[in-house]
């Protein structure tokens, strides 16, 4: 009995199937349903409202391709430990919250095409010399950061000539900057554009290079194909028609810093 089960599930590995049993694309459809795994603690693309209803870019998102299938839109709460064992158990169809595509990932999921990137770059203010982060590496140079968060090790590594003015969080980081009390910031930029709104006779500037860039899809079941096709086919076609623009707009309050590059061929 034991071999039977084992070569079961070597069958199974081999075809690139789910042990979970994810639901292929004609199930979802027949349910008429899809569940979406949402982080609501990632504003603006995942966040409550004043109802403690889970709005954002993400659900939004979502929403767009429940339409499209022509079924409804199930929102699971999700977090950063769980999301991925989400969809590797069936719990979740797909999960969103900033996927950033890795090679380790991959082991666990699968992915789909970028919905939108990330960049780890530089903001600072109009006027200063800088083009790269190279630049920055001066010890007349002051950094401020959120204390604790992943930049500081690129910082002590990449630019260790530089000071480090390190302050609680984000409004109070891009406050200082405002005022002059630092250079600049190395950050994940998208998310703090709303923050750069509310000093509004700042003249920002975000150096034209960024450090990295990440790209940010949707995770789905190991082996999905049906799925995952679908959502390629999609996610393309909102690219395409300026619905996943539109949204970044609607919610980030600019233009997406780095524009995914689409073509015909994905």
């Amino acid at each position: 009995m034991k071999k039977m089960v084992g070569l079961a599930l070597v069958v199974l590995f081999l075809a690139g199937g789910s042990i979970a049993g994810a639901r292929s694309l004609d199930q979802i459809i027949s349910a008429g349903e899809i569940r979406v795994g949402i982080n609501p603690q990632q504003p603006p693309l995942g966040m409550f409202n004043d109802k403690n209803e889970i709005t954002g870019f993400d659900p939004e998102f979502a929403g767009v391709i429940a339409k499209k299938l022509g079924v409804k839109l199930q929102l699971v709460q999700v977090g950063s430990p769980d999301r991925i064992p989400f969809v590797a158990a069936d719990k979740i169809d797909f999960v969103m919250g900033a996927m950033t595509r890795t090679s380790e990932r991959a082991k666990t999921i699968d992915f789909t095409v970028p919905v939108h990137t990330e960049i780890l770059g530089v903001l600072t203010t109009q006027g200063k010399p800088f083009k790269t982060y190279k630049d920055l590496n001066k010890s007349s140079i002051t950094l401020v950061e959120v204390r604790g968060t992943t930049p500081i090790q690129f910082i002590e590594k990449n630019i260790p000539q530089a000071k480090l003015l390190l302050l609680d969080n984000y409004p109070d980081v891009i406050r200082a900057v405002a005022q002059g009390r630092g250079d600049a910031m190395i950050d994940v930029l998208d998310f703090v554009t709303k923050h750069m709104e509310t000093h509004k006779q700042t003249k920002w500037k975000i150096l034209e290079t960024p450090i990295n860039v990440y790209y940010c899809c949707l995770g789905v079941s190991k082996g999905n194909a049906s799925l995952k096709e679908y959502l390629n086919v999609a996610i393309y076609e909102l690219h395409n028609d300026g619905t996943i623009e539109g949204l970044w707009e609607k919610y980030f309050g600019r233009s997406m810093i780095h524009k995914v590059k689409f073509s015909d061929w994905f």
